[in-house]
């Protein structure tokens, strides 16, 4: 959500900001409608007052017994009451209509973030690891011989629909050796407390964290009207939600290990085949809600956490600042680290850590008391992938297969499997 009163300091300025994003300034738009508001507020208070003065006149009339005036002051505070009620009315339907528009507008990007169109516009800031040359043809993970028959889709579809899985046996287990590794090492090493959310939440949480009204295409709603969570960082930042934190309680770290749930409209015919794309998948999420001082090198922070599970996991990986367009709709800077996967001779996106500084704070009114005190200030808040499950799953088998089809194993999975490091062509751990 932006700041009203930022808008009308510096218009111009916040129609450069969203001319940076390809999008249409709307800040006369904006103040045409908060000025609207305003003065029907101004209005009503102002027949308020009048008839407030009226009623004292009523009852000084019927006391000297002016009967005429009695009536005419009467008929003046039921019609001053109407008028109020009427413009009361008419502001909160302006207040919504403006609320509304707000909540429409993607946040601002950082200063520093890079102008552009698109993914092609975005910039490599780093890069890790040396793709290994194989002396085969590398195959994408569901092709590969040790893992066909435990990655079934057709069972999937048949249950749900497409993009679905059920993986079974040593994939289903190096799956789930995966997200306990990733959320050990947040907690061990990284400083993260552990969360176990609930992934049905409502529409003040899918709104609270910039999920709603724009994109609710793209999730899934029930029947009773709760939302599937998309992502663990619904319920994570919106814990915070509708209250004042102390500043000594900052920065709060979490991490939670969740299924997810996104419809992937807008995405037909894009990365249909294998686990790349899914309408369920697991996420290991991590979120921080921080001291606006701190945001930047919190997202900085976040993404060396990230990072360093690759690292751990032999996968050679890059990372992107992702540029104006191709940001997400909440985040004002972004940096996407993809991993590479052989089967596909590409870099593919494996995490994103973004900052959204006091934009969901302002939605969901998630503030903090300043330890040297004044008004209570909004937080900022920021989100990554820490990381998604399914795709490290594709981005560990992939990096290593052997040309007989079986799959060497990263060593720090060595204690989640049982102390196996190989996933044999006949689909078992050894």
């Amino acid at each position: 959500m932006h700041d009203i009163r930022a808008i009308r300091e510096n218009p111009a300025d916040f129609d450069a900001a969203l001319a940076r994003r390809g999008d249409a300034g709307m800040s006369s738009e904006i103040l045409a409608l908060d000025a609207a508001r305003r003065d029907k507020i101004q209005s009503a208070e102002s027949a308020q007052a009048e008839q407030k003065k009226a009623s004292k006149e009523v009852g000084a009339a019927k006391g000297r017994g002016d009967d005429a005036e009695f009536e005419r002051l009467r008929a003046l505070v039921s019609e001053k009451k109407a008028e109020v009620a009427a413009m009361q009315t008419e502001a909160k339907e302006l207040d919504a209509q403006l609320t509304d528009m707000l909540a429409r507008i993607p946040n601002l990007p950082a200063a520093d973030v890079p102008e552009g169109a698109d993914e092609d516009d975005n910039v490599e800031v780093s890069r890790w690891g040396t793709p290994a040359t194989l002396p085969f043809a590398a195959k994408e993970h569901f092709d590969i011989t040790g893992v066909t028959a435990s990655m079934d889709f057709d069972t999937g579809a048949k249950l749900s629909g497409s993009r679905f899985v059920v993986l079974r046996g040593a994939v289903a287990r190096i799956h789930r050796a995966l997200g306990q590794f990733m959320i050990d090492t947040h907690v061990d090493k990284n400083g993260l407390t552990e969360v176990n959310t609930p992934v049905l939440v409502r529409d003040e949480a899918m709104y609270g964290t910039d999920k709603l009204p724009k994109f609710g295409e793209d999730s899934y709603q029930t029947t009773n009207g709760w939302w599937l969570i998309p992502t663990s960082e619904v319920p994570l930042t919106y814990s915070v939600a509708e209250g004042v934190l102390d500043e000594s309680a900052l920065p709060i770290r979490m991490t939670a290990h969740s299924l997810c749930f996104r419809s992937e409209a807008g995405s037909a015919g894009r990365d249909t085949s294998g686990m790349l794309r899914q309408h369920q998948f697991e996420k290991v999420e991590m979120v921080s809600v921080t001291h606006p001082d701190a945001s930047d090198d919190e997202q900085k922070r976040m993404l060396r956490c990230a990072e360093d599970l690759l690292e751990q996991l032999g996968v050679p990986y890059r990372t992107v600042l992702l540029c104006t367009g191709d940001m997400g709709f909440g985040a004002r800077r972004t940096f996407d680290i993809e991993a590479w996967l052989p089967g596909q001779n590409a870099y593919r996106e494996i995490s994103s850590v973004s900052t959204t500084g006091a934009f969901q704070a302002r939605r969901m009114s998630a503030r903090f008391k300043p330890a040297e005190g004044g008004k209570p200030e909004f937080v900022h808040t920021l989100n990554g992938s820490g990381l998604a499950v399914g795709r490290c799953l594709i981005a560990v088998l992939e990096n290593g297969q052997q040309k007989d089809g079986s799959v060497i194993l990263p060593a720090v999975l060595a204690p989640y499997l049982g102390g196996k490091t190989t996933l044999t062509a006949e689909g078992s751990l050894t």
